[in-house]
């Protein structure tokens, strides 16, 4: 049997997991899984977060410490994640030594009720930033209109971000702009870039998921020939813009004086249709430099039966815009899609986190010392 995953880190695809959970850290699993299906990174998210804390009994302890010291949730729920994020980051370590700083590294998400207050998201990035206290850690931003001064502001600081939520291609031209501009301002101010990383996290099931719906509403048999084509479509012209971005001479000019590129980091890549290739999200983008992070699912699927074949992204462009196209001419905005997707993104992290929060009050209420 051939190694797919291996095949896929030597085509230039780092491999990270979408999920964490403190049993998978306790239990040795996820050293298993950098060990063995070549994981180099972690990401986390408030749903993770939600379905971790409320599926076991593996909290219990440190809430039981939390509730004695009659905490806010909110303050318990900071504990909980960024020790989880912490352990995470100290098994990764190795990797994160052996990369020079480019892999080995665990993304833990400011609160996204603060995704729309610029201010406080880069308060919240430097608070958790100091609580995790590691260096392979990233600060997860969302790619909203408010996140784009916080992305800037933050690396500005030497701040390592990830950048999550990107659907569209001007948003994400846009996150590039807000990367460069921070690591412009962290040169004026001394730091030194080579200490500073950031990937973008741009979407991918989801754009399928909305566009497909659409098609189908329509009722035009012609268009059903389009459906499971735009995200990996969309993805790839995000690949196109990031060639070009970091082609240009303004990143010539970072790159010379230390800086790190900002890696595309493909999202959302569990496959929602049945009638997809379970795999299709992985297979159909793979390019040098880039990101796949995927649920445990995907990677075990990709493990068993992917096939990669090599670059599947570099030389597609004129397809995948002629894709995108074709949607404009069946009625399909892109535009509004990409806007719906951005709204939905946030409002579904605020609701994982407002389950997190009630969740996690009930569990300190439970375990909370007798009164007296």
């Amino acid at each position: 049997m051939t190694d797919a995953l291996r095949r896929l880190s030597d085509e230039g695809v780092a491999i990270w997991l979408d999920d964490l959970s403190r049993k998978r850290i306790t239990s040795g699993n996820l050293a298993e899984l950098i060990d063995q299906q070549h994981v180099v990174g972690v990401t986390t998210n408030p749903t993770i977060f939600q379905k971790a804390i409320a599926g076991g009994d593996g909290y219990d302890r440190q809430l039981a410490d939390l509730a004695a010291r009659r905490v806010t949730v909110e303050e318990a729920i900071r504990m909980i994640t960024t020790a989880d994020v912490r352990d995470a980051a100290d098994v990764l370590r190795p990797v994160f030594d052996a990369t020079g700083g480019q892999d080995g590294r665990v993304s833990i998400e400011v609160d996204p009720r603060l995704a729309h207050n610029t201010a406080a998201t880069v308060a919240e990035a430097k608070q958790l930033a100091w609580l995790v206290d590691r260096p392979n850690t990233f600060i997860k931003i969302p790619a909203t209109r408010a996140g784009l001064p916080a992305i800037t502001q933050t690396i500005a600081k030497g701040i390592s971000v990830n950048v999550t939520l990107i659907f569209s291609l001007e948003r994400y031209r846009e996150v590039m702009d807000a990367y460069l501009t921070g690591l412009e301002q962290a040169k004026a101010s001394g730091l030194d870039l080579a200490q500073i990383h950031s990937v973008a996290s741009f979407f991918v099931s989801r754009v399928d998921t909305e566009i497909d719906k659409r098609i189908d509403k329509s009722g035009n048999e012609e268009a059903r020939a389009l459906r499971g084509r735009a995200a990996v479509a969309n993805a790839r012209l995000a690949y196109q813009a990031y060639e070009e971005v970091f082609g240009s001479d303004r990143w010539a000019a970072l790159e010379r004086a230390g800086a790190n590129r900002q890696r595309p980091l493909w999202a959302s890549t569990g496959v929602k249709d049945p009638a997809y290739k379970d795999t299709l999200y992985v297979t159909e983008l793979v390019a040098p430099g880039t990101v796949n992070t995927m649920p445990e699912a995907t990677l075990r699927a990709t493990a068993d039966h992917g096939e990669v074949t090599g670059d599947t992204v570099r030389g597609t462009y004129e397809q995948a815009r002629a894709d995108l196209d074709a949607l404009a001419g069946i009625g399909i905005s892109y535009d509004e899609v990409v806007r719906v997707l951005e709204d939905e993104g946030v409002e579904k992290f605020e609701a994982s986190w407002n389950d997190l929060l009630k969740s996690t009050e009930a569990e300190l209420k439970r375990l909370a010392p007798a009164e007296g």
